[in-house]
């Protein structure tokens, strides 16, 4: 099974399926494209027509979607434990993933995935705002439902988690002010074995994509 990435300090696409597959030590091949460069398209084609990240390939099966591959990865590989045990968690871990999905187009465009960077101040407007009390309040509504110490969202480490891993990292980066809860979850997330081995190499890379560089 191979996976194709981008940067590893930039793509918060590439890091939720690389998390899924790291966190449950699934073996897998790992082909980095870098991204923003002249010939990132025609090598991301060689791979799917779509010339995005991230790209599995599994035997004649590809998979082009960072959602779409860790639901793959949970019913062929996890026995479906990628998501939680319990119908009713599972429906709202679907939903809270198709939010993350669709949503928060503030933080990806003001706060880029820049997982190396630290102590980054921008501008929080209304909407920017908006967002982040909005993951927030989720964050804390489903640890306090269903996770006895905010290791993970759904107790577990599940899909759910990987999904808002990019988050997590832009929180860290950007010193964005949140609950005690969620500040919580955000350091049980930055300490797991699987964040830190994509940091690390994160930090070693030598690529940097200007407009993904933003705060002082």
């Amino acid at each position: 099974m191979k996976l194709v990435i981008g940067n590893k300090n930039y793509s918060s696409w590439s890091l939720r399926a690389w998390l899924l597959l790291s966190a449950n030590e699934i073996p897998f091949e790992e082909i980095r494209v870098p991204l923003s460069q002249s010939d990132s398209q025609a090598e991301l084609r060689k791979y799917s027509d779509a010339a995005k990240v991230p790209v599995l390939l599994d035997e004649d099966t590809v998979i082009w979607d960072s959602l779409a591959i860790n639901e793959y990865i949970s019913e062929q590989y996890l026995e479906g434990q990628g998501w939680p045990n319990d119908p009713i968690a599972r429906a709202i871990a679907r939903s809270c993933c198709a939010e993350m999905h669709s949503s928060f187009f503030s933080i990806r465009e003001k706060m880029p995935m820049n997982c190396r960077a630290l102590g980054r101040e921008i501008e929080i407007d209304q909407n920017l705002g908006k967002e982040i009390l909005r993951v927030d309040s989720l964050w804390t509504e489903i640890i306090q439902q269903y996770s006895n110490d905010g290791s993970g969202l759904f107790g577990g480490f599940t899909i759910a988690d990987c999904m808002f891993a990019p988050i997590v990292f832009r929180f860290n980066t950007y010193n964005v002010e949140i609950s005690d809860i969620a500040q919580n979850y955000v350091n049980k997330m930055l300490d797991h074995p699987s964040m830190q081995n994509w940091l690390s190499h994160a930090r070693a890379e030598k690529e940097m994509i200007e407009i993904e560089e933003l705060g002082m």
